[in-house]
């Protein structure tokens, strides 16, 4: 039995679905929370419910909400006390309650689909593939097998995620990437795709990214850089993705203030560099981080800076000092060659 089969087996004794997307859900999250409602229905599960935490603030993300026009609701952790037995709880591009959720620790879990690199997973039904370029690849797989019609919205959600998750097809793209977009390509809306591969961007998201082009510090091939107090959490993968294409730079690594919160963003094409590990083991004992080889972000609460939380700019310059200082010591550098 296909891996597909025995996740439709589990649903079809569901009365209903709670799929829970990871904080600050991204195309990929969304994408594949919407194909699993879908498969839901289609095993006879008419209650199904996306949920979500944060923020989508990325101007790409809020217009795949939008133009997709995908149903989403704000997560409530009494939403999943007193479940009864036949209703059922999904993440998928996540994987473990507590990471990179609210879901409180230890909650059990029915459906885990995910790609990114995790320990303990824990529920009646895993399909967890770090070898594989997206989630969205793995939902499109089930649909396939299932022989459910992808219409256009799915079809677009789907092939846009598998994209955007592989920047192109050019970071982590496997032959399943590949596959699933030829599958997809005919049901798409094309229109809908061009608009959503170029979606407008924001004054503070510029801001923010020059900030972080102003700020940079590079170090041989490594690049760290900040952007400073900024309210949109999304600008930080932006700049890394626009910083790693400078000239003799391999590996760059963002972070910020957003709200109460630390956030990094990391990228790495250089194969002797797990950027994932390199921010699990700089910031493990203080918040949540980790990832892919070449890709990996975290969040870290400002609770731990609680002595200067009142002073703005003496916030900014320990959490600068507290945040470089431990990604110079996970990556081996030396403190006197920075420049």
């Amino acid at each position: 039995m296909s891996r597909a089969q025995r996740l439709h087996e589990l649903l079809v004794d569901g009365s209903e679905i709670n799929i829970v997307c990871h904080n600050n859900p991204d195309p990929d999250c969304l994408a594949s929370a919407l194909a699993l409602g879908r498969i839901a229905a289609v095993a006879g599960i008419d209650a199904h419910h996306i949920l979500y935490s944060g923020d989508i603030s990325h101007q790409q993300n809020r217009a795949f909400v939008n133009l997709l026009d995908i149903d989403l609701k704000r997560f409530e952790p009494a939403a999943l006390r007193d479940r009864p037995a036949d209703s059922l709880l999904a993440f998928v591009d996540h994987s473990v309650p507590g990471a990179n959720n609210r879901v409180s620790k230890g909650t059990p879990v029915d459906i885990v689909i995910d790609h990114h690199p995790a320990e303990e997973i824990d529920a009646r039904f895993v399909d967890h593939r770090e070898d594989v370029g997206a989630a969205a690849t793995i939902l499109t797989e089930y649909v396939r097998v299932l022989d459910i019609d992808p219409d256009t919205v799915l079809a677009t959600a789907l092939l846009f995620a598998i994209r955007r998750e592989t920047l192109n097809f050019l970071r982590g793209a496997t032959r399943e990437e590949y596959d699933a977009a030829g599958y997809l390509h005919d049901h798409v809306d094309q229109d809908v795709l061009r608009r959503l591969s170029t979606p407008s961007v924001t004054g503070a998201t510029l801001d923010a990214i020059a900030t972080a082009i102003s700020n940079r510090m590079t170090t041989g091939a490594v690049l760290i850089t900040h952007v400073g107090r900024t309210t949109e959490r999304d600008a930080l993968p932006q700049a890394a993705d626009y910083l790693a294409t400078l000239e003799g730079v391999e590996t760059v690594i963002v972070f910020g203030i957003v709200h109460d919160s630390i956030h990094l963003s990391a990228r790495s094409p250089d194969p002797r560099v797990h950027v994932g590990d390199v921010l699990r083991e700089a910031f493990e004992d203080v918040g949540s981080a980790g990832g892919h080889h070449d890709s990996a972000g975290g969040e870290i609460p400002l609770g731990i800076f609680a002595d200067y939380t009142a002073d703005g700019e003496r916030l900014l310059d320990i959490v600068e000092r507290v945040i470089t200082d431990r990604l110079v010591a996970g990556l081996g550098l030396a403190d006197d060659s920075r420049k």
